[in-house]
């Protein structure tokens, strides 16, 4: 079985959105709540238009409640963010244990299924594609250096690790504002998008990763 923890492990020098990390569970409980109720907010105006105010209303908790845990609006924004993108990584590692990829695609398509799963049934899930990436704390390029990592150690590729984690993150980039867009034309996300970005990354992937095959095997 693949080792999940690298899909699972978070960059520990990444400065977190949270005014003040819950130490306890109830305070736990109530974060949870001021990033649902964003999420729905999200979901329902779009992640623009999303104030502190908005998210004490629907959580049905104080402004100051919500300041305790994020100093503006686009502080809530990033955690949400970040606990969709850590959610998407729980659904890649909960796959990666159910039914262990024999080449480097299923990898590479077990991914692109969570992505799809999590927009039709996350709420806010959106906002991953929605990332100030102008502060300079991008998630995805992480991701798709793990990706690479777990690669590399499965399969056999021929390519040097900083090349590969380079056409990983390539692919994932354009699976991802292909996805997104899908789901921009239709609540269920549009299939013929899908269908593209599924080909678009396998085919981008194959000329530089070579055939997907499956691992070698010690007689």
């Amino acid at each position: 079985m693949p080792n999940v923890d690298l899909i699972l492990g978070a960059d520990s020098s990444r400065k977190r959105s949270v005014r003040t990390e819950p130490t306890q569970r109830r305070s736990s409980q109530r974060l949870d709540a001021l990033l649902d109720a964003a999420a729905e907010i999200v979901d329902e105006s779009g992640f623009e238009r999303l104030t502190t105010q908005m998210v004490a209303e629907r959580a049905g908790a104080s402004i100051g409640t919500v300041y305790r845990y994020f100093p503006d609006r686009v502080a809530v924004v990033e955690a949400l963010r970040e606990r969709a993108i850590q959610r998407f990584r729980e659904r890649v590692a909960d796959e990666l244990e159910r039914a262990t990829p024999a080449t480097w695609w299923d990898l590479i398509d077990i991914s692109l299924d969570a992505c799809i799963a999590l927009y039709r049934d996350e709420p806010g899930f959106t906002v991953v594609h929605a990332g100030h990436r102008d502060r300079g704390e991008d998630h995805e390029p992480e991701f798709a250096a793990r990706m690479a990592q777990l690669i590399a150690a499965e399969f056999e590729i021929d390519l040097e690790a900083e090349e590969l984690g380079f056409r990983i993150g390539i692919a994932l980039e354009v699976a991802d504002s292909l996805i997104n867009r899908a789901f921009e034309r239709s609540i269920d996300g549009d299939e013929r998008y899908l269908a593209e970005a599924r080909a678009l990354v396998q085919s981008y992937l194959r000329e530089h990763l070579g055939m997907p095959r499956a691992a070698s095997t010690a007689a």
